[in-house]
């Protein structure tokens, strides 16, 4: 795992100008972020839109099995908000999308029915959220996942307003009841399409983002699970097997992956998971540190949590660290 104190400067710099209504150019400047967005206009035209920009249709209760044993009890309670990767763009499949695998998940840990509604947009930025949440609620959701970020990156929208965006989505949905879980900003630098410098300048604009995002979404009560390069290394390996056609979107088994990293903290925010005791490297940090280190590492979570009573510290808001193992389904009591 490799960070730097810049990504922890960077986080707490976006937070306080969304916090104060700021744009909040990151470390990289302003000159760069307009070569970012040229080049970004590349990328996407190299990427077309060979899915169309509808996903699958999902919506619908989960929780039945071949064997005649059903779950019981009232559904939970299930909305997916964010971009493309919500809704599962570039799948046919609806089994194959990541809401459906997080709502069978879910089942199998609660040994409960779900019903599923996804709001997700695909093209969606942070600024589109307040829309989907108005749609959410009417739902009375008890647990939301948002995955968002990348549209923010590409589109030129200043980090500041994404996070504010992204900040009062939480804040509404928690006061409504839900449970959050946020997928940050995956590193766009995997992206083979995405030419340097361009890939460079994406990648640590990326992160910046994913790290101040996870300040916004635990100052709201929620908890933020870290993508990063998840998809990377797979990519760089198996490029055939974990994107799809365009080279940028996930295929069934991305997004598998992606699905799996968050299934765990969905179940924990939800009392079906305990919280695993902190190992090495991980526990209590400042929040800025704890979100510059989880923007490295894929499938670290990030949770408020308390030291000597206190919930705040001289760097901030305390947070808790987790690093969950992806893929392994959780049993409840």
């Amino acid at each position: 795992m490799i960070w730097t104190p810049a990504t922890s400067r960077a986080a707490r710099r976006i937070a306080a100008a969304a916090a104060v209504g700021g744009g909040g150019v990151t470390l990289l400047g302003a000159a760069v972020y307009g070569l970012l967005f040229t080049e970004a206009l590349l990328a996407r035209k190299i990427v077309g839109r060979p899915h169309g920009m509808e996903g699958p249709p999902s919506d619908g209760v989960y929780g039945r099995w071949p064997d005649g044993e059903n779950p019981r009890g009232e559904p939970i309670s299930l909305v997916m908000l964010g971009d493309s990767t919500s809704v599962g763009l570039g799948m046919t499949d609806p089994e194959q999308t990541p809401a459906v695998i997080l709502a069978k998940g879910l089942t199998e840990a609660a040994r409960r029915p779900v019903r599923l509604n996804v709001f997700g947009r695909s093209g969606a930025a942070s600024a589109d959220l307040d829309i989907q949440v108005d749609r959410a609620l009417k739902e009375k959701p008890d647990v939301a996942v948002i995955w968002v970020g990348a549209n923010d990156v590409t589109t030129q929208t200043m980090p500041g307003q994404a996070v504010r965006h992204l900040q009062k989505a939480v804040r509404r949905l928690r006061e409504a009841g839900a449970e959050v879980v946020v997928g940050t900003c995956p590193d766009l630098g995997t992206i083979r399409p995405i030419a340097q410098p361009l890939r460079w300048v994406t990648r640590r604009w990326s992160r910046q983002l994913a790290a101040a995002q996870t300040v916004a979404v635990i100052e709201e009560g929620g908890r933020s699970v870290a993508f990063a390069d998840v998809l990377g290394p797979e990519f760089a390996s198996y490029p055939g097997e974990m994107f799809g056609p365009d080279r940028y979107h996930p295929s069934a088994r991305g997004y598998q992956r992606a699905a799996y990293v968050v299934l765990p903290s969905v179940c924990a925010a939800l009392g079906l998971w305990p919280e695993p005791e902190p190992q090495r490297g991980e526990g209590s940090q400042s929040i800025y540190l704890a979100a510059a280190i989880a923007a490295e590492e894929p499938g670290t979570e990030v949770t408020a949590t308390r030291v000597a009573g206190r919930a705040t510290g001289p760097q901030g808001r305390w947070a808790t660290i987790f690093r969950r193992r992806p893929g392994v389904m959780p049993r409840s009591a």
